[in-house]
Protein backbone atom coordinates (compact mmCIF):
# COMPACT_ATOMS: atom_id res chain seq x y z
CA UNK A 1 0.00 0.00 0.00
CA UNK A 2 1.31 3.43 -0.95
CA UNK A 3 2.34 5.93 1.72
CA UNK A 4 0.03 8.90 1.16
CA UNK A 5 2.56 11.19 2.85
CA UNK A 6 4.81 10.82 -0.19
CA UNK A 7 2.37 12.49 -2.61
CA UNK A 8 3.58 15.95 -3.65
CA UNK A 9 1.23 18.49 -5.30
CA UNK A 10 2.74 19.73 -8.58
CA UNK A 11 1.62 21.85 -11.51
CA UNK A 12 2.88 20.25 -14.73
CA UNK A 13 2.79 21.61 -18.28
CA UNK A 14 0.83 18.85 -20.04
CA UNK A 15 0.70 20.46 -23.49
CA UNK A 16 3.17 18.00 -25.04
CA UNK A 17 2.28 15.02 -22.83
CA UNK A 18 0.32 11.97 -24.01
CA UNK A 19 -2.43 10.61 -21.77
CA UNK A 20 -3.97 7.23 -22.60
CA UNK A 21 -7.38 6.33 -21.15
CA UNK A 22 -8.77 2.80 -21.34
CA UNK A 23 -12.56 2.72 -21.11
CA UNK A 24 -15.38 5.07 -22.10
CA UNK A 25 -17.71 4.69 -19.12
CA UNK A 26 -18.51 7.46 -16.66
CA UNK A 27 -14.97 7.51 -15.23
CA UNK A 28 -13.32 7.41 -18.65
CA UNK A 29 -15.60 10.18 -19.85
CA UNK A 30 -14.79 12.36 -16.84
CA UNK A 31 -11.05 11.83 -17.29
CA UNK A 32 -11.26 12.53 -21.03
CA UNK A 33 -13.17 15.75 -20.40
CA UNK A 34 -10.53 16.85 -17.90
CA UNK A 35 -7.33 15.97 -19.73
CA UNK A 36 -8.43 16.84 -23.29
CA UNK A 37 -8.09 20.54 -22.52
CA UNK A 38 -4.47 20.16 -21.39
CA UNK A 39 -2.83 17.12 -23.01
CA UNK A 40 -2.70 14.89 -26.07
CA UNK A 41 -5.36 12.32 -25.21
CA UNK A 42 -5.93 8.83 -26.60
CA UNK A 43 -9.00 6.84 -25.53
CA UNK A 44 -9.25 3.09 -26.09
CA UNK A 45 -12.71 1.49 -25.94
CA UNK A 46 -15.04 -0.90 -27.73
CA UNK A 47 -17.47 1.96 -28.40
CA UNK A 48 -17.82 5.69 -27.83
CA UNK A 49 -20.64 8.02 -26.84
CA UNK A 50 -21.20 11.30 -28.66
CA UNK A 51 -19.26 13.24 -26.02
CA UNK A 52 -16.05 11.53 -27.15
CA UNK A 53 -16.62 12.52 -30.77
CA UNK A 54 -17.26 16.07 -29.57
CA UNK A 55 -13.89 16.00 -27.78
CA UNK A 56 -12.28 14.57 -30.90
CA UNK A 57 -13.62 17.47 -32.95
CA UNK A 58 -12.81 20.15 -30.35
CA UNK A 59 -9.41 19.00 -29.07
CA UNK A 60 -8.26 16.43 -31.63
CA UNK A 61 -8.16 13.50 -29.21
CA UNK A 62 -7.43 10.08 -30.69
CA UNK A 63 -10.13 7.40 -30.44
CA UNK A 64 -9.09 3.76 -30.81
CA UNK A 65 -11.92 1.23 -31.12
CA UNK A 66 -10.65 -1.90 -29.44
CA UNK A 67 -11.53 -4.28 -26.62
CA UNK A 68 -8.71 -3.83 -24.09
CA UNK A 69 -9.34 -7.34 -22.78
CA UNK A 70 -8.62 -8.84 -26.20
CA UNK A 71 -5.51 -6.77 -26.95
CA UNK A 72 -2.18 -8.55 -26.67
CA UNK A 73 0.56 -7.17 -24.44
CA UNK A 74 2.41 -6.09 -27.57
CA UNK A 75 -0.63 -4.18 -28.85
CA UNK A 76 -1.11 -2.41 -25.52
CA UNK A 77 2.63 -1.66 -25.40
CA UNK A 78 2.37 0.00 -28.81
CA UNK A 79 -0.46 2.25 -27.60
CA UNK A 80 1.08 3.33 -24.29
CA UNK A 81 4.81 3.26 -25.09
CA UNK A 82 5.25 7.05 -25.44
CA UNK A 83 2.60 8.02 -22.85
CA UNK A 84 3.26 10.23 -19.83
CA UNK A 85 0.17 9.00 -17.97
CA UNK A 86 -2.06 5.95 -18.37
CA UNK A 87 -5.55 5.74 -16.87
CA UNK A 88 -7.08 2.23 -16.79
CA UNK A 89 -10.82 2.92 -16.40
CA UNK A 90 -12.47 -0.22 -17.77
CA UNK A 91 -15.18 -2.05 -15.82
CA UNK A 92 -12.90 -5.08 -15.40
CA UNK A 93 -10.44 -4.89 -12.50
CA UNK A 94 -8.18 -7.62 -13.91
CA UNK A 95 -7.82 -5.72 -17.19
CA UNK A 96 -7.05 -2.53 -15.29
CA UNK A 97 -4.37 -4.31 -13.24
CA UNK A 98 -2.82 -5.74 -16.41
CA UNK A 99 -2.63 -2.28 -17.98
CA UNK A 100 -1.08 -0.88 -14.79
CA UNK A 101 1.61 -3.57 -14.78
CA UNK A 102 2.43 -3.01 -18.44
CA UNK A 103 2.62 0.74 -17.85
CA UNK A 104 4.97 0.31 -14.92
CA UNK A 105 7.28 -1.84 -17.06
CA UNK A 106 7.86 1.29 -19.18
CA UNK A 107 8.11 3.61 -16.18
CA UNK A 108 4.82 5.29 -17.12
CA UNK A 109 2.75 6.97 -14.41
CA UNK A 110 -0.72 5.59 -13.73
CA UNK A 111 -3.92 7.07 -12.34
CA UNK A 112 -5.83 4.06 -11.07
CA UNK A 113 -9.59 3.76 -10.60
CA UNK A 114 -9.60 0.81 -8.18
CA UNK A 115 -6.57 1.80 -6.08
CA UNK A 116 -4.15 4.63 -5.36
CA UNK A 117 -1.79 4.79 -8.31
CA UNK A 118 1.21 7.00 -8.95
CA UNK A 119 -1.05 10.00 -9.61
CA UNK A 120 -4.23 11.24 -7.96
CA UNK A 121 -6.37 13.89 -9.63
CA UNK A 122 -7.46 16.61 -7.18
CA UNK A 123 -10.58 18.72 -7.19
CA UNK A 124 -9.53 21.95 -8.89
CA UNK A 125 -10.63 25.57 -8.70
CA UNK A 126 -9.38 27.71 -11.58
CA UNK A 127 -9.78 31.45 -11.77
CA UNK A 128 -7.82 33.97 -13.81
CA UNK A 129 -4.26 33.74 -12.49
CA UNK A 130 -5.20 31.39 -9.64
CA UNK A 131 -5.27 27.59 -9.38
CA UNK A 132 -6.27 25.80 -6.18
CA UNK A 133 -6.19 22.00 -5.94
CA UNK A 134 -7.81 19.98 -3.16
CA UNK A 135 -7.19 16.31 -2.44
CA UNK A 136 -7.74 13.71 0.26
CA UNK A 137 -5.33 11.40 -1.65
CA UNK A 138 -8.18 9.07 -2.53
CA UNK A 139 -9.66 8.80 0.97
CA UNK A 140 -12.81 10.75 0.13
CA UNK A 141 -13.34 12.25 -3.35
CA UNK A 142 -16.73 13.50 -2.13
CA UNK A 143 -15.07 15.53 0.63
CA UNK A 144 -12.65 17.01 -1.90
CA UNK A 145 -15.59 18.17 -4.01
CA UNK A 146 -17.38 19.49 -0.90
CA UNK A 147 -14.29 21.46 0.14
CA UNK A 148 -13.97 22.85 -3.37
CA UNK A 149 -17.56 24.09 -3.23
CA UNK A 150 -16.90 25.81 0.10
CA UNK A 151 -13.70 27.48 -1.12
CA UNK A 152 -15.38 28.63 -4.34
CA UNK A 153 -17.76 30.73 -2.25
CA UNK A 154 -14.91 32.96 -1.00
CA UNK A 155 -13.03 33.29 -4.32
CA UNK A 156 -14.61 36.51 -5.56
CA UNK A 157 -13.78 38.32 -8.84
CA UNK A 158 -11.58 40.70 -6.83
CA UNK A 159 -9.06 37.88 -6.32
CA UNK A 160 -8.14 37.90 -10.02
CA UNK A 161 -7.80 41.69 -9.94
CA UNK A 162 -5.56 41.53 -6.88
CA UNK A 163 -3.31 38.99 -8.60
CA UNK A 164 -3.00 41.36 -11.55
CA UNK A 165 -2.12 44.26 -9.23
CA UNK A 166 0.45 42.13 -7.40
CA UNK A 167 2.06 41.13 -10.68
CA UNK A 168 2.28 44.70 -11.95
CA UNK A 169 3.53 46.12 -8.66
CA UNK A 170 6.06 43.32 -8.23
CA UNK A 171 7.55 44.12 -11.64
CA UNK A 172 7.60 47.85 -10.86
CA UNK A 173 9.18 47.38 -7.43
CA UNK A 174 12.04 45.29 -8.83
CA UNK A 175 13.30 48.44 -10.55
CA UNK A 176 12.50 50.87 -7.75
CA UNK A 177 13.25 48.97 -4.52
CA UNK A 178 16.55 47.04 -4.42
CA UNK A 179 15.95 45.15 -1.16
CA UNK A 180 13.79 42.05 -1.62
CA UNK A 181 12.54 42.21 1.98
CA UNK A 182 11.29 45.76 1.42
CA UNK A 183 9.50 44.70 -1.77
CA UNK A 184 7.86 41.82 0.07
CA UNK A 185 6.69 44.14 2.84
CA UNK A 186 5.12 46.57 0.37
CA UNK A 187 3.34 43.82 -1.52
CA UNK A 188 1.93 42.47 1.74
CA UNK A 189 0.75 45.95 2.69
CA UNK A 190 -1.23 46.00 -0.55
CA UNK A 191 -2.66 42.53 0.09
CA UNK A 192 -3.75 43.46 3.60
CA UNK A 193 -5.16 46.86 2.69
CA UNK A 194 -8.91 47.04 3.20
CA UNK A 195 -8.95 50.17 1.05
CA UNK A 196 -7.47 48.32 -1.93
CA UNK A 197 -10.01 45.51 -1.61
CA UNK A 198 -12.81 48.03 -1.20
CA UNK A 199 -11.61 49.86 -4.29
CA UNK A 200 -11.57 46.65 -6.32
CA UNK A 201 -15.24 46.11 -5.52
CA UNK A 202 -15.92 49.37 -7.37
CA UNK A 203 -13.46 48.92 -10.24
CA UNK A 204 -10.01 47.64 -11.07
CA UNK A 205 -8.78 51.19 -11.64
CA UNK A 206 -9.89 52.28 -8.17
CA UNK A 207 -8.12 49.37 -6.52
CA UNK A 208 -4.99 49.84 -8.64
CA UNK A 209 -4.77 53.55 -7.86
CA UNK A 210 -5.11 52.85 -4.14
CA UNK A 211 -2.34 50.25 -4.35
CA UNK A 212 -0.18 52.70 -6.27
CA UNK A 213 -0.63 55.28 -3.52
CA UNK A 214 0.59 52.71 -0.97
CA UNK A 215 3.66 51.96 -3.09
CA UNK A 216 4.56 55.62 -3.51
CA UNK A 217 4.16 56.28 0.19
CA UNK A 218 6.29 53.28 1.19
CA UNK A 219 9.03 54.16 -1.29
CA UNK A 220 9.17 57.74 -0.03
CA UNK A 221 9.47 56.44 3.55
CA UNK A 222 12.34 54.15 2.56
CA UNK A 223 14.40 56.96 0.98
CA UNK A 224 14.09 59.33 3.92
Amino acid sequence: MKDKNHFLPLLIDMSDKKVVIFGSGSVGERKANLFSEYAKVTVVSRSFYDVFYDLEEKYGIQLIKADAGKLTDEEIDEIIRDAFLVIPATNDRSINERIVNLSKSFGILTNEVDAIGDVTVPAVIKREGLTISISTTGSSPAFSRFTRQQVEKIITPEFADMIKIQDEMRTYLKDEVPDQRDRKEILWNILESEQVWKGLKESYEKGFNTAQDIVRKKISEKVR
